[in-house]
């Protein structure tokens, strides 16, 4: 019989959907994906304003949140590489790492791509009864992806990202069906920045995005075996920019919704499947076996618990910046996430630095749920380096 590492099951299902097990009294029904880490941030600025980038102004790390932002882009090139500790106050390998690269060739376009890597560590399995018989696996998931951002105007833009999915959890020590899952997701987004506007004590420019984000078939790990949405995302956020009259101060404030496109798990009677596995009858609620297409519109107005609990599933953040002469910055966010669909809450503090088109930011997390955050204690970082020709919007 095979040990798995105790840690593997902890990383696995500490992510956010873990919380659908936190308390049944409470008839929480917490939207579950393949993938979840796709909906974590990968970098210290938005991570530093409550894990928001929709609407923020465009910087390197747009590739996650709103690519389109890639169209307003300050300097020709941008490339930067993130790493956020994941369990760190338990485990050291285990990690997010994010690398991208974008490239503004010209007024109008803007090309970018990116690579996010979620590693869960090393585990050691053994086979019971032979000493010194043990082997290592390397649990990951990983996502690669390309942009093409475009601006329709002087002041919006949109783009279209192709991404490629993998999820290698499976243990082929345990399971010798098990294989990686694969998948394909499709991201259309938009932003709006307005032109620079005069008023009495300062001068200030709106922003606003949107992105439906990881729009892709269902991932399975082996053959007949359960089928798995991967995050599809609905994410609408708008913002204001305060320019101060010294000419070097800014401070921006943000605020950003979010809805998975997913179908909410309906009410079965006594569990979702027998001891055959034949699916019992829904009580309340809709069937969520059904494609990724009708997932998205299911998603709408599928909640057992009618439009309230259809308004739970929506999580909102709002953050602030300030920066001066684009050289410094702090930062403030707050997340929230109602409590049934997985009570993640916490403030984030952040901060940046940038000397000689080199970046620096820093940010970390403080849990406010009972729900203890997997990221709690954990400072993460990236560097940007922006170089090439400059561009001026205004």
């Amino acid at each position: 019989m095979k040990k798995l590492f105790l840690l593997f099951v902890v990383a696995l299902f500490a992510l956010p959907r873990a919380a659908q097990a936190q308390d049944s009294a409470t008839d929480s029904r917490v939207i579950t994906t393949a993938l979840p880490f796709l909906r974590i941030a990968g970098d210290p600025r938005a991570a530093g304003m409550g894990d928001m980038g929709v609407a923020t102004s465009p910087d390197a790390w747009s590739q996650q949140w709103n690519p389109s932002k890639y169209s307003f882009s300050d300097q020709q090139h941008k490339f930067g590489v993130a790493y956020t500790p994941y369990l760190g106050n338990l485990v050291d390998d285990i990690a997010i790492a994010q690398l991208v690269y974008a490239n503004r060739f010209n007024e109008q376009s803007a090309f970018a791509a990116s690579l996010r890597y979620f590693s869960l560590g090393s585990i050691t399995l053994t086979e019971t009864g032979q000493e010194g018989d043990f082997r290592e696996e390397n649990p990951n998931e990983f996502v690669l992806d390309a942009t093409y951002s475009l601006k329709l105007s002087e002041q919006f833009s949109m783009a279209v990202t192709g991404r490629y999915l993998r999820s290698d959890l499976r243990i082929q020590g345990v399971d010798n069906d098990a294989s990686a899952a694969n998948s394909f997701g499709v991201d259309v987004s938009g932003y709006y920045q307005s032109e620079e506007q005069a008023f009495d004590n300062f001068n200030g420019r709106w922003r606003g995005g949107f992105n439906i984000s990881n729009i892709g078939p269902k991932v399975q790990y082996d053959t007949g075996g359960q089928e798995n949405f991967i995050p599809t995302n609905l994410a609408l956020g708008g913002g204001f920019d305060f320019i101060l009259n010294d000419g070097f101060s800014k401070v921006g404030v943000t605020a950003e919704f979010n809805k998975l496109l997913v179908p909410t798990p309906p009410v079965r009677e006594n569990g979702d499947e027998n001891m055959n596995g034949v699916q019992r009858e829904i009580l309340e609620g809709q069937d969520d076996d059904v494609s990724f297409i009708n997932g998205i519109f299911q998603s709408f107005g599928d909640a057992p618990g009618g439009f309230s609990e259809e308004v739970k599933e929506i999580t909102w953040a709002l953050g602030a910046e300030y920066t001066y002469d684009d050289s410094f910055a702090v930062r403030a966010g707050y997340f929230n996430e109602a409590d049934e669909k997985g009570a993640r809450k916490f403030l984030a503090l952040g901060a940046g630095f940038e000397f000689s088109q080199i970046g620096i930011d820093l940010s970390y997390l403080f849990s406010t749920s009972r729900v203890n955050s997997p990221l709690e204690g954990t400072l993460r970082f990236g560097l940007t380096f922006n170089f090439g020709d400059e561009y001026t919007e205004y």
